[in-house]
């Protein structure tokens, strides 16, 4: 809630529910996922972040402001956790489908890697990020990142330190024109007209390729935040992220959260 580009985003509305609720729903869909935690400060401005997760009955976990790898490490230790998937809460369009193909990829590599990600290239669209990281990898990080920087994000400590990275990539480089996340007034218009847009069709259950192809009617909605877009190398790893899931999703109801 402290932002201090935007104020109190993760809690905005969006087709009656804060951006958080609706993550948190769409998190709900997500096959591989077996517990779903809420990882916020202990901050009094998060208080509004633990209350509407003990309304929706999703476990929260508070500590460190600052120090957010600690915050992790803690949260993912006391839930007895095996893989964390690392989500954050200003990317509320993330795919549910995106997220199973990536945590079965590393099952399928257990014990190849110590960070399976989608962003370093950056692919997919900016939004759409994760991360899946085994407890062990995430407890060495806990144990030796030491700078601010690798502290307060979590990752950049198994970057600096060249661990066992798999980056999984879309074969389009769609990041160059689209962005999903939320750090300004332009953003949060963009990621609110999707939800109140694609919501009425499909509930919550809106996949990657439906918010595309809705920005492809749509022009001038995937360039009102094009100001933000900064540019990037890619040099594609091999590693082409096969999300069999993906589009034409189907109006289903949620089995995890009411």
């Amino acid at each position: 809630m402290g932002s201090t580009r935007l104020p109190g985003k993760v809690l905005m509305p969006a087709a009656g529910r804060p951006l958080l609720a609706n993550l948190l729903v769409r998190l709900g869909r997500a096959r591989t996922l077996e517990t779903i935690l809420v990882a916020t400060s202990d901050d009094a401005r998060d208080d509004p972040v633990a209350a509407l997760c003990s309304s929706l009955g999703i476990p929260v976990f508070r500590g460190s402001e600052r120090d957010v790898l600690d915050r992790y490490y803690q949260a993912a230790r006391g839930a007895g956790l095996d893989l964390v998937v690392r989500i954050t809460a200003d990317c509320p369009l993330v795919d549910p489908a995106i997220v199973d193909a990536m945590v079965r990829y590393a099952i399928d590599h257990r014990g190849e890697f110590d960070l399976v990600t989608n962003r370093r290239p950056l692919t997919f669209p900016d939004g759409l990020d994760l991360d899946v990281i085994p407890i062990d990898a995430l407890a060495d990080a806990w144990r030796e990142a030491r700078e601010p920087l690798q502290r307060e994000h979590v990752i950049p400590w198994f970057w600096d330190t060249g661990r066992r990275l798999h980056n999984l990539e879309h074969p389009a480089n769609l990041y160059a024109e689209h962005r999903w996340t939320l750090d300004y007034a332009e953003d949060y218009a963009l990621i609110r007209r999707v939800i109140e847009e694609l919501t009425p069709v499909y509930g919550l259950a809106f996949a990657m390729d439906d918010v595309l192809a809705f920005m492809a009617e749509h022009p001038e909605v995937a360039r009102s935040n094009a100001k933000y877009i900064t540019a990037q190398p890619v040099s594609a790893t091999g590693r082409v992220l096969s999300v069999a899931a993906a589009g034409g999703a189907q109006p289903t109801a949620s089995t995890r959260i009411a």
